[in-house]
């Protein structure tokens, strides 16, 4: 208990938890999230900008398999080059757009496991993408991103309430 959390008294320290969650609907159902610490945010921040190289090498490799294959008897019109060690389309990067799609992933995975499940026992650190996706649609999962972000940081104009 630090000096803070002492000046509000053992009742707070046990229910500060309670403090920090914040709800919202979405869909029909009323979803809570957990507020992170400052702390607590930059750790998720640095954990989801470092990518897996793996998971980059495959998407990269899937984006770009039909590329290698036709690179004989591509269209020059459709704009694809190929670097040394990237092929880029129409000006853009695949292997980047591999690595912003996991990227994507990894914040997705991050903002759902702040939210606070209704079964007790259920460990949301154990959630992964590939369970999101199962369950929603891409554009399911950024609106869903979109509310928690909305609930977690509060833009200027929500807490003025204009």
């Amino acid at each position: 208990m630090n000096t803070l959390s002492k000046a509000f008294g053992k009742k707070f320290e046990q229910n500060k938890d309670l403090v920090r969650i914040r709800s919202f609907e979405f869909g029909g159902h009323n979803f809570r999230v957990k507020v992170p610490l400052t702390s607590e945010y930059e750790a998720m921040m640095v954990q989801v900008n470092q990518p897996d190289e793996e998971k980059i090498a495959k998407y990269y490799n899937e984006l770009t398999k039909t590329f290698f294959e036709n690179k004989k008897t591509l269209d020059p019109k459709l704009g694809v080059v190929f670097t040394e060690d990237d092929v880029e389309l129409q000006g853009r990067s695949l292997k980047q757009t591999a690595k912003t799609k996991v990227i994507t992933e990894n914040q997705i995975t991050a903002m759902v496991q702040m939210l606070v499940p209704e079964e007790k026992d259920f460990d949301m650190s154990t959630i992964t993408y590939e369970m999101v996706e199962e369950l929603f649609p891409f554009s399911v999962q950024m609106e869903l991103l979109q509310k928690i972000s909305e609930v977690i940081s509060p833009s200027y104009k929500e807490t003025k309430g204009k």
